[in-house]
Order: C-alpha cells, then structure tokens, then sequence
C-alpha cells in the first residue's frame, strides 16, 4: 500500500512539473513574439481574438520569412535606390499623386530586391513584418491611402502622409532607420 501511495505521489510531481515546464515554455514563446512583432503582435491579437491562434500566425510568419534568402543591399544599390527616392520626392511637389504612386512602386522594387516575394499586398505586409514590425502598420497606412488616390479620393494631405509612410518603410528597407 506504501508503495502504491509513493508512485501515485511521484507521478503527481512528475504531471505537475512537466505542466510548469509546458506553461513556462508558452510563456516564453509569448514573451519572444511579443519583444520580436511589437505592436504587431497587439494587432493579429485583436484582429483574431484569440491570443493562441494570433499566435499560431505570427510564428508561421516567421518560419515562412526564414525560408527566403532575405539579402542587405550593396551599397551601389542602395546609394542608387536612394538617388530614384530623392526624384520620387521631387516630384510630389509638382505631381503628388504620380509621385505615390511611383513611391510604392519603388518600395516593392526594393523589397524584390532584398529577396521578399512579391504575393498579395496582405501577404507581402505579412512578410515584411516578420523582419520591420516597427514600420509595418505605416505600409498598410500607405497602401490604404494609395488605393484612396487610385479611386481619387485622396487629398494632398493624405498624399503627404503616405509619402512619409512609404518613406519610413524605404528608409528601413535599406537600413537606415536603424543607422540614423
């Protein structure tokens, strides 16, 4: 009977234990998503309303940026990138809605350049978010806009803001938020 009592304790421990690793091991994962996705992280939680399956997406996010062969431009490029920027933002003086237009073409160029492939524009923000989280939410504020300015619906305030949108998300695509 004595013996029948310590194996049932020991296994209590034992199921108690690998509970406390199992909640650690979530809690870890959360913490990690979190510190990595930032306020991104906050958004597919509310946009789910469900923290596990938010969750679920954000890492599969991540593992479907880690099979792409994401590559930091050479200086040649980006020295070139920046000069087409600076004509890009010359021209919203005089042609503000060209000049969007021409501005989220030259972000996609860049992001082609640096490897990432070129789906639907949800996807494309979702795999842009894996490694710029910081900037993400101004490349949909863009693109919400762009597609405002397509239907004409844009004011010159609006083109204003997703001229500096799309340059938070450029200025990262080529590292220099990060230098500044």
């Amino acid at each position: 009977m004595a013996v029948a009592i310590v194996v049932i304790i020991v296994a209590v421990v034992v199921v108690l234990v690998l509970v406390g690793w199992m909640a650690m091991q979530r809690r870890q994962r959360s913490r990690g998503l979190r510190e990595q996705f930032g306020s991104e992280y906050e958004q597919a939680v509310e946009e789910t309303g469900d923290r596990k399956q938010a969750e679920a997406d954000l890492d599969a996010r991540r593992q479907r940026v880690e099979s792409f062969e994401i590559v930091e431009l050479r200086p040649d490029e980006s020295a070139s990138f920046t000069e087409r920027w600076q004509t890009v933002q010359a021209n919203f003086v005089d042609r503000p809605s060209e000049a969007i237009t021409e501005a989220e073409t030259l972000v996609t160029q860049v992001m082609v350049k640096r490897g990432y492939p070129m789906a639907d524009f949800d996807q494309r923000a979702a795999d842009v978010s894996v490694d710029h989280p910081e900037v993400v939410s101004e490349y949909r504020e863009a693109r919400a806009i762009a597609v405002k300015n397509a239907d004409g619906n844009a004011s010159t305030e609006d083109l204003r803001q997703a001229m500096l949108h799309y340059r938070a998300l450029f200025d990262e695509l080529l590292g220099k938020r990060a230098a500044a």
